[in-house]
């Protein structure tokens, strides 16, 4: 009889949901470079060619995060991932809010002041994300194995 470390039993929701945001991030991806492309949206300016590259590395994080955990998704590795894909989230935000490559000037809406708000919003929320699951982690990494037992194996039988 065999048993697997309820850390590395994957949920066929868990395995949905990790295709999904794959699928979920490719669509992104081709949205923002191929079609329509972010030249098609009138309010984003020739700026956003300076954070594209952040804006891409953030998609693709996600997505290769993701289908990593198709294959192996114990704990401790999801929260490394998840660290990882804030984290490139977070800059992506910060450099967003710092060149601000967005003209609503033919808006009567504060477009303008609401996108502000959402951009400090999502950047303090990617710290507390970060925050919580660098602890999450540092808790899963401080646990030690009941006596006897043996330690769960990095690679999967």
């Amino acid at each position: 009889m065999t048993s697997q470390s309820p850390d590395i039993t994957q949920s066929p929701a868990r395995r949905v949901g990790y295709a999904v945001s794959v699928i979920v991030n490719v669509i992104m991806w081709v949205l923002v470079n191929d079609r329509p492309g972010w030249r098609d949206l009138p309010f984003l300016t020739e700026d956003f060619r300076d954070i594209l590259w952040i804006v891409n590395l953030s998609i693709i994080t996600g997505a290769v995060v993701n289908v990593a955990y198709l294959f192996y998704d114990p704990a401790w590795f999801t929260s490394l991932g998840q660290v990882g894909v804030l984290s490139v989230g977070l800059a992506a935000s910060i450099r967003m809010w710092r060149v601000f490559p967005f003209d609503f000037s033919t808006y009567t809406f504060p477009w303008e002041g609401i996108t502000r708000v959402l951009l400090v919003l999502g950047i303090f929320g990617s710290v507390v994300a970060i925050i919580v699951e660098s602890v999450k982690l540092a808790k899963l990494a401080s646990r030690q194995p009941p006596a006897g037992a043996r330690p769960p194996s990095l690679h999967p039988q």
